[in-house]
């Protein structure tokens, strides 16, 4: 027990905590001051409750050191699992072969449960500790995105595929390819910790985040579906996000709300094809869809508070076959975030009013198919005020801070609806180095992260069982 209790305290002892255990042994350590004197006696007392304070503190610093050694022998095994998921990036409900290396890695570490197939191409592996105590979960997400890297990393990806009838180019361009190898450092930390360990962890590597392919269920919604928490359900979950906007080493969290709900409009503006030289004979849709996504803008800027957060985006316009000719119909489709559900309710009949507006005074139509897919992700304040002091034991208070809410969204959300979630951002941004955003083409992690990545996670895990168990 003495190694564990810091200098200041123990180059007070001498003789007094001797003492004090004398009177311990007679069963009356209240009487300290009937046979010592009056000075000597409060110093006793104050180095108890000093040694009393600072004990729970050290065995959290042990514990720390245990993970802080751990996660420096296994940094170049994961930075090696890392470059082999970015170099092999799959989209949603794809991913064969990153599921596959996340699979052999934990039954390599010796994992007793590991089940595949979960929600087409999940993995969930549980981790019973040595010691009793709360069951928790921790997510990371594995699938990549239809963008074409434009990097200089030696493990960049030059894979290709086929989505929405377009060849494509694949990329970790949003930083799933960390999540994955930072939770895959962590089941091997805990593992290689698992008989101190007071409790169980419940690892799930979820598919398709960004959203199945069309026609497809998938993500966290479909995990949920297939009862993924109904045999073991944890009482807590964590979870991670890397930040091209933050150095590495750095971490920030959100109480509350801290993503966005996420909502996917599909929009079919119809007309009447003609001629392009005949234009009166048309009913032209893309001038239609062209008054749309001007006038879809003034929702946020007309209709909502300025003080209500909102995003209204039209990401894709089709129509036409050929230069010469109006088209038929065009097609549109969007997202929209919001933090409240009033807000999501105005947007919605807003955007069939003015659909309604601009297709009747052309004399077309429409149709607007609105999909409210993820909630806002909520951080449970009690949780967070828990987990943010094994953040700052990580990495140190000046490296953490508390962020704005984000306008991206997240379906850890379904999850954290569940029950209570803590989700944070992890910097991966190397300084002096610059970094694409999230989702574009030259989006930049850096190994450097890992570390942080994987100390940070195991240490929140770590805390959250052992105050959990009361010890």
């Amino acid at each position: 027990m003495l190694n564990v209790i810091p200098s200041r305290v123990t180059a007070r002892m001498n003789g007094d905590f001797i003492v004090f255990l004398i009177a311990l042994r007679t069963n009356k350590p209240w009487k300290l001051h009937k046979w010592l004197p009056v000075g000597r006696a409060m110093r006793i007392a104050t180095l108890v409750i000093t040694l009393l304070l600072t004990l729970p503190v050290s065995r959290a610093a042990a514990q720390h050191s245990e993970i802080d050694r751990a996660v420096e022998r296994l940094v170049p095994q994961i930075i090696e699992l890392r470059h082999q998921i970015h170099q092999n990036p799959e989209l949603g409900n794809r991913e064969t072969e990153t599921a596959a290396l996340v699979a052999a890695h934990l039954r390599e570490l010796g994992f007793d449960h590991v089940r595949t197939g979960v929600a087409h191409t999940g993995v969930v592996a549980i981790l019973r500790g040595g010691k009793p105590g709360p069951v928790i979960a921790v997510r990371a997400d594995m699938d990549a995105l239809p963008v074409t890297e434009e990097t200089d990393l030696p493990f960049r990806s030059t894979r290709r595929t086929t989505y929405l009838g377009q060849e494509v180019g694949v990329m970790h361009a949003c930083g799933h390819d960390i999540h994955t190898a930072v939770q895959l450092g962590v089941a091997s930390v805990l593992k290689a910790l698992q008989p101190d360990l007071p409790g169980t962890v419940m690892f799930l590597f979820q598919p398709a985040e960004e959203g199945p392919p069309p026609g497809e269920e998938g993500g966290a919604a479909l995990m949920l579906a297939e009862g993924v928490f109904d045999t073991l359900r944890p009482e807590a979950i964590f979870g991670l996000h890397a930040s091209a906007h933050l150095n590495v080493g750095r971490a920030a969290y959100t109480p509350g709300g801290a993503l966005a709900a996420v909502d996917h409009f599909r929009i079919t503006i119809r007309g009447q094809q003609a001629h392009g030289a005949a234009p009166h004979l048309s009913i032209d849709p893309v001038v239609m869809a062209s008054q749309a996504v001007t006038t879809l803008q003034t929702i946020r800027s007309r209709n909502l508070s300025p003080l209500a957060p909102s995003v209204i985006t039209v990401g894709m316009i089709r129509g036409g076959t050929r230069f010469n000719i109006i088209p038929g119909e065009v097609a549109l489709e969007g997202t929209v975030r919001t933090y409240d559900p009033a807000v999501q309710d105005t947007v919605e009949r807003r955007m069939h009013e003015i659909l309604d507006g601009i297709t009747r005074a052309g004399g077309g139509s429409f149709e607007l198919d609105y999909d409210r897919i993820t909630p806002v992700t909520i951080n449970d304040l009690e949780l967070t005020g828990r987990s943010v002091a094994s953040l700052v034991a990580a990495l140190g208070a000046d490296q953490v801070s508390e962020a704005d809410p984000w306008m991206a969204g997240e379906d850890f959300s379904l999850f954290a609806n569940e029950v209570p979630g803590f989700f944070y951002m992890l910097g991966t941004l190397a300084p002096g180095t610059t970094s694409g955003d999230h989702h574009s083409p030259t989006f930049r992690a850096d190994d450097t992260a890992l570390p942080a990545g994987m100390r940070t996670m195991a240490y929140t895990l770590w805390d959250y069982l052992t105050r959990g168990s009361g010890r």
